[in-house]
């Protein structure tokens, strides 16, 4: 029998957190789905993810309201996925910040990656019908920027490409905290259907340089002191590396996606399979794996006809 498609079998509410993890620094994460972040300033309120609806970043709004009454200035969105951004609105008239890879991603293919990820992912879309449109940034950066919230300084980072070509970073010197998007995943499967597998090590080595204190990563629990965060930044590694080592090796004896699937699940099975949204993400991670090993550098656009063609040949 196939697996119900990509995540639309989970339909059951999760519990939300909303922990501090520095001062005036929170994570809000809700067992295994988008994280969302929280940076409090002398005078104002960042944060970082507007997750999927309006609706759903009024759960995010409504415990910012339980710690501070600081007007939210800022809204910084780590890539251009659908599930991180549409929820914007909610926010009101903030600057919305991005990378400039990551907005060129959001005019390339963000259409079809709401329409891909709507299908996907029917309980994230709860309120969809609030949804205005794209969600587009008001500012940009090329490499970094850094904001004043009063005296705190937040620096917003593209370390390189990983999770998607437009990454960002948010770092928090003072407190030494860092907000990882989707780079960094805790117990969670890392989606990697538009990553890049060559780049994504190199950024998580400079993710560890910074020696953060403590993570609130894209997915999962948040990562308070040394062994936590180390513990993720390996075990993400362990993840990609596991996922990507077999599907080249199928790919340079010139085997197909199916035997590059079967590769793939032999080494990941025994040690992710009770990762939140290991089965959804595992067939688009075998299909980016697979066409990064054949040498395709770009990653193919994802859209709702694409994914049901690769789910019926993958976990049919």
């Amino acid at each position: 029998m196939s697996k119900a498609f990509a995540s639309r079998g989970d339909l059951a509410e999760k519990q939300t957190s909303f922990t501090e993890i520095g001062p005036g620094l929170w994570a809000f994460t809700a067992e295994g789905d988008p994280n969302s972040g929280v940076i409090i300033g002398d005078d104002a309120v960042m944060v970082i993810e507007a997750q999927a609806t309006p609706r759903l970043a009024g759960k995010v709004i409504a415990e910012i309201r339980r710690v501070t009454g600081k007007p939210i200035t800022h809204l910084v969105l780590t890539h251009y996925h659908a599930v991180r951004v549409l929820g914007a609105s909610a926010f009101g008239e903030v600057q919305v910040i991005m990378s400039e890879r990551a907005r060129a991603m959001v005019a390339e293919r963000g259409q079809e990656d709401w329409d891909s990820e709507f299908a996907r992912f029917p309980r994230l879309f709860q309120g969809h019908e609030g949804i205005p449109g794209l969600t587009w940034p008001t500012t940009t950066f090329t490499d970094r920027m850094s904001v004043w919230l009063g005296r705190r300084r937040v620096d917003i980072l593209h370390l390189g490409r990983a999770h998607t070509a437009g990454d960002a970073v948010v770092w928090v010197p003072d407190a030494e905290v860092m907000f990882t998007g989707d780079i960094v995943e805790d117990r969670s499967a890392c989606y990697c259907g538009d990553g890049h597998f060559g780049d994504w090590g190199r950024v998580l080595d400079a993710i560890a340089g910074f020696r953060p204190a403590a993570i609130a990563p894209g997915r999962g629990d948040a990562l308070v002191g040394e062994a936590m965060v180390a513990r993720a930044i390996d075990n993400t590694r362990d993840f990609i590396d596991s996922t990507y080592r077999p599907a080249a090796r199928v790919a340079a004896r010139g085997g197909s996606l199916k035997d590059a699937w079967q590769a793939v699940r032999a080494e990941c099975d025994p040690k992710f399979a009770e990762y939140a949204i290991y089965e959804h993400c595992l067939p688009f991670n075998v299909a980016r794996a697979y066409d990064e090993a054949r040498g395709i550098d770009t990653p193919r656009i994802w859209t709702a006809a694409r994914d049901r063609e690769m789910w019926a040949a993958l976990q049919g």
